[in-house]
């Protein structure tokens, strides 16, 4: 009777182990969830600030660099109130996809709200991360997003604070949006809008004849 009670033991210790490795595994998704941006599959001011507070402590205990760049595009309400958000919607798609795809694996891509995104740059200096801001501002400036028979383009303005030891998330944040802000003021531009290809395609053809 002991062995067969012993199996029955083991055999439910078993089966609860895999149940509160599956629940596990459901809240690991959740908070993923939770912290990621659903339009774009970045992470949310949420999950952000987590990657900030988690690199902030490393900087307090290793006295390492790091930095943040704070991204806003220009005029951004405006392509949403003339051709509606689903164009706003694709400008963002291709902002998100230019930052993703020039930063390190090490560093951290977020959209912190509206038109606005923060990337994380671990181990740079203040040389380097204001080197990558403009490279950014530039690249998306490149970008020309195709959109029903439209082609738009966007302008976008990034600020730079670097980690302190002392620092809470909100101060740098602060400083680099203030820091953005004041790049801002000094060069005014906006997201436009190209010549429809409709039109572009029948002035080609025209010149052709």
């Amino acid at each position: 009777m002991k062995n067969v009670s012993m199996a029955l033991i083991l055999d439910r210790l078993k089966k609860f182990d895999a149940e509160l490795h599956a629940a596990r595994e459901r809240i690991s998704h959740l908070e993923e969830q939770i912290e990621t941006d659903p339009l774009l599959n970045i992470l949310n001011r949420r999950g952000f600030e987590r990657e900030l507070n988690r690199a902030l402590a490393h900087v307090k205990r290793y006295r390492t660099a790091a930095g943040l760049i704070f991204i806003d595009l220009n005029n951004f309400k405006a392509i949403n109130d003339r051709y509606g958000h689903l164009a706003g919607d694709a400008i963002l798609k291709a902002v998100a996809a230019v930052l993703n795809s020039h930063t390190r694996a090490s560093d951290v891509v977020g959209r912190f709200g509206g038109d606005e995104f923060v990337l994380l740059l671990w181990n740079a200096t203040e040389r380097h991360v204001r080197a990558k801001a403009h490279e950014h501002e530039a690249m998306i400036a490149s970008l020309q997003v195709p959109f029903a028979d439209k082609t738009l383009r966007a302008h976008a303005t990034a600020g730079v604070a670097m980690l302190g030891a002392d620092d809470s998330a909100s101060k740098v944040v602060e400083r680099a949006d203030a820091d953005m802000y004041s790049r801002k003021i000094a060069k005014p531009r906006g997201i436009k809008l190209l010549r429809s290809r409709s039109r572009v395609t029948a002035e080609r053809q025209r010149l052709r004849a």
